[in-house]
């Protein structure tokens, strides 16, 4: 039976744990405060984010997630570059566990939990 990957999400505010794994910044913006040492990412995949028309109509607001998420899915597969840096979280998420990080305050309602979802299978 195929064991589902470990993905999870954590602020990339919260410090760092032995068990995270490949630490994947997946935000567009490098978060303010947080310096490169701080953050020990594995990589920062900015790609992957949603555009910045997406992510300003969204706007973090609980009542459009669910459109928010599947414009966002949309996107993942339809945009040139996005498709590859998804494939690049696959490929990170095929080596072994992985933490997406994020700067927002409300992870669950974030591009994160998609992309968490996407590489779950859920």
């Amino acid at each position: 039976m195929a064991q589902t990957p470990r993905v999870q999400i954590r602020r990339i505010y919260d410090d760092p744990e032995d068990s995270d794994g490949a630490r994947i910044l997946v935000d567009r913006l490098w978060p303010r405060g947080i310096s490169k040492d701080r953050a020990q990412l594995t990589d920062w995949c900015k790609e992957v984010a949603p555009s910045t028309d997406l992510r300003k109509w969204y706007s973090h607001d609980p009542a459009r997630f669910d459109e928010f998420a599947d414009r966002y899915r949309t996107e993942l597969t339809s945009d040139d570059e996005q498709k590859a840096a998804l494939q690049k979280l696959k490929s990170f998420v095929a080596e072994g566990p992985v933490t997406l990080l994020t700067a927002t305050k409300e992870p669950k309602i974030s591009e994160a939990e998609v992309l968490l979802r996407m590489l779950t299978g859920h």
